[in-house]
């Protein structure tokens, strides 16, 4: 077999995930729509947008952090802390950019903290930010005494409504940040290394990588941007709210599974994460425009999840499969 047959062969399944996914959306749309006419408006797509921007932001962080065979539980209550703490240092008239940076260093220092207890203490990813999500929520409640904090400052408020071409700044945010750390993920060297230590941290570290300084920097990367989508959160509801986007982080991942990205390591891209954010979001809005009662909606979630995971479980015994008779093969040849 010639090097690009062996190419071909090797991009078939990537295409193919973007191309089911991309089936499920148009079913979604033909299905919704079928049920409810409004569905298909351009003002329901732009919901449907915003709705996803917090989701998607998240999104991208636990693409890096998936990939690097690692998780993160604690996006939703580390979201809700950064929009508390905008609100609460706009009431004492901090500057707006001031309060924004102190805000997103909350983030940073939280996926410091998540990743020291990863590479120090060598807890599981999923026990360690398990105990951050409760303590950051705790900490959203401590600090405004489990009460919104109501933003009043203008250019807050103005960065909340504000639009370019009928679409809110948040969305773009989100856009923006999908471009970006996909492309740092497809076309740096650091992205390399974050495929390389989720395929084997042994082969990385035996390759000259350092495998905890780059789950470090994937932990400070989805702190930094739960604290940027939890500042737009909050700038679109004019409030801080600490006990807003409660399991947001469970939709994320589900996001990200849906997209290829395979929750054990070292496979997956931006482009998929895109399309799985767009899809659940859809799926979301749909739920709520044909009147699903929240019991089911959290049902049909769960189910999705499930799907999500037993795609990745598929995909993963493929995978195996192909490399074993590949083996096979070669030594056959010899």
């Amino acid at each position: 077999m010639s090097n690009m047959e062996t190419k071909k062969k090797k991009s078939l399944p990537i295409g193919g995930d973007k191309l089911v996914l991309l089936a499920a959306i148009v079913v979604v749309f033909i299905l919704f729509t079928a049920i409810n006419e409004n569905f298909l408006t351009w003002t329901n797509f732009v919901n449907i947008l915003v709705a996803a921007a917090l989701i998607g932001t998240i999104a991208v962080g636990h693409t890096y952090l998936i990939i690097a065979a690692q998780n993160d539980l604690s996006p939703g209550s580390l979201a809700a802390l950064c929009g508390v703490t905008v609100a609460l240092l706009l009431s004492m008239n901090v500057p707006i950019v001031l309060a924004v940076l102190i805000t997103m260093a909350v983030g940073a220092v939280v996926g410091i903290f998540n990743a020291w207890m990863v590479n120090k203490i060598k807890l599981e990813a999923f026990i360690a930010t398990l105990v951050t999500q409760s303590v950051i929520r705790g900490f959203a409640y401590l600090i405004c005494d489990g009460r919104p904090v109501a933003i009043s400052n203008k250019a807050m408020v103005a960065f909340g409504k504000a639009r370019f071409l009928t679409i809110p700044i948040v969305v773009w945010i989100m856009i923006a940040a999908m471009i970006i750390f996909g492309f740092v993920l497809a076309k740096t060297r650091f992205g390399r290394s974050v495929y390389a230590i989720g395929g084997s941290v042994e082969a990385a570290r035996l390759a000259g990588l350092n495998p905890k300084r780059i789950v470090t920097l994937c932990f400070v990367l989805i702190g930094v941007l739960s604290a940027v989508g939890g500042i737009g959160y909050a700038a679109r509801m004019n409030a801080g709210q600490p006990n807003a986007n409660i399991n947001l982080e469970f939709d994320a991942i589900t996001a990200v599974i849906l997209g290829g990205v395979s929750f054990t390591g070292g496979v997956g891209d931006m482009g998929g994460t895109a399309l799985g954010v767009f899809l659940i979001q859809a799926f979301n809005s749909g739920l709520n425009m044909v009147g699903i009662s929240q019991f089911w909606q959290y049902v049909a979630r769960g189910a999705l999840l499930l799907f999500a995971l037993t795609t990745d479980y598929i995909r993963k015994e493929r995978k195996n499969k192909a490399l074993l008779e590949a083996s096979m093969k070669a030594a056959e040849a010899e």
